[in-house]
């Protein structure tokens, strides 16, 4: 039960049923709507296991708690609040997954723009044995995965590149290190759906790839 004020002359008056509705805002916003409203068991959102349950009983109860915890000046104060929760509720929803892709966007940019990433690309454009399965055409998809790590004048990239080229699609895997400010190429092969050996382009390492040599 939310904590109640003897002090506030609503806190023992039952809601006006035409208020008393699912409640956007302490659905979206929980334990910060509830900390705003004075609805202090709302901050069992905090609680792993508990806080995804606890939303809709917020979501279905806010309106009540909210109304007996906090002194309002009339209905339209209240209407108005809770208004106001529901649009900021909104917001934060619209704006995550927003900052999420922005953030992506700005890894997937890093990844593109570097140096690894490039000598990859030169790697299966002047490939023989991938120009003969994939075409001449070859591109990279936009869904680029994989590994950036730079330490000064050393590093480790570790890329899986999706292709397409006018005859048919395939995937780059390329790892490269860098030592003393300079970039190498380790290993860059290319799979082929349908085809159970790997087209190797590049393998430093002597890597056993199964169902291939271990170098061209």
């Amino acid at each position: 039960m939310p904590i109640q004020d003897s002090s506030n002359p609503q806190a023992s008056a039952e809601i006006p049923p035409h208020l008393n509705r699912w409640n956007w805002g302490a659905f979206l916003l929980n334990w910060i709507w509830g900390i705003g409203n004075s609805v202090w068991i709302a901050l069992l959102c905090l609680i792993p296991g508990v806080n995804i349950v606890m939303m809709f009983v917020l979501g279905f109860k806010g309106s009540k708690w909210a109304w007996r915890n906090r002194l309002w000046r009339d209905e339209e104060h209240f209407r108005k609040s809770q208004r106001r929760w529901a649009i900021a509720g909104v917001l934060v929803l619209l704006a995550v997954p927003l900052l999420i892709g922005g953030i992506w966007l700005s890894i997937l940019g890093a990844i593109k723009g570097s140096e690894p990433y490039r000598m990859s690309m030169e790697g299966v454009r002047s490939s023989a044995a991938v120009k003969a399965v994939l075409g001449e055409r070859i591109e990279p998809g936009y869904f680029v995965s994989g590994q950036l790590q730079i330490n000064g004048g050393d590093g480790r990239a570790a890329f899986e590149i999706p292709l397409h080229g006018s005859d048919g699609e395939g995937t780059a895997y390329s790892h490269a290190l860098k030592k003393e400010g300079v970039w190498d190429l380790i290993v860059l092969i290319v799979r082929v759906p349908g085809r159970q050996d790997p087209i190797v382009i590049i393998n430093k390492s002597k890597l056993p790839l199964p169902g291939s040599p271990l170098d061209t």
